[in-house]
């Protein structure tokens, strides 16, 4: 995992120096997350998600787009049970502008846990439950999202996941993104 971590950093960085125009921003929204499986059938967890991005422009149509974001995922049970993964993630984006400031992107997701958690509402305080899921999450992410002029930007994303989130091989992440943003 650290081998593929400093061949991505360094390739990023490589990329970066031959490119013709890089810029950051910051971004955050909603996140409407889900657990999937064959056997469940599980509520969305409406939650958020932050961090910063950069796009490093490679022609007039084409760029790269990693981001480092907090999202908070998981699924609700009805209304006494939320289950919480929050993860670190690092999505690397290929974006391509179909039209003037409109964009359609998809790559990978880099997924690090932070939290999980499962809260039971009890009515009496509630109780929190640390549960076991896998360290790591790999995604496959595709999107939309529309530039301003002045900076501003939105976007709309889907992230499937591809690794499981315990053994059962069947459960898998699923979150849908709407963000807002600025680039510097």
């Amino acid at each position: 995992m650290k081998k593929l971590l400093f061949f991505l950093s360094v390739s990023l960085l490589a990329v970066g120096a031959n490119a013709q125009d890089v810029k950051f921003g910051v971004k955050g929204g909603l996140n409407v997350a889900n657990i999937t499986g064959s056997d469940i059938s599980l509520d969305s967890r409406i939650s958020l998600h932050l961090g910063v991005t950069s796009e490093i422009s490679l022609t007039d149509k084409f760029s790269l787009q990693p981001e480092l974001l907090y999202s908070a995922q998981g699924s609700d049970i009805g209304d006494l049970i939320t289950i919480e993964l929050d993860y670190l993630s690092l999505p690397i984006l290929a974006k391509y502008y179909i039209a003037d400031g409109f964009s359609v992107e998809a790559g990978p997701q880099f997924s690090f846990l932070v939290n999980d958690n499962v809260s039971f509402d009890d009515g009496l305080g509630g109780q929190t439950v640390d549960i076991d899921a896998n360290s790591f999450d790999l995604g496959a992410s595709l999107g939309l999202g529309y530039k301003f002029d002045m900076g501003i930007f939105t976007q709309a994303r889907y992230t499937i996941g591809i690794t499981a989130l315990d053994e059962n091989p069947d459960i898998r992440n699923g979150n849908f993104q709407l963000s807002v943003g600025y680039q510097f």
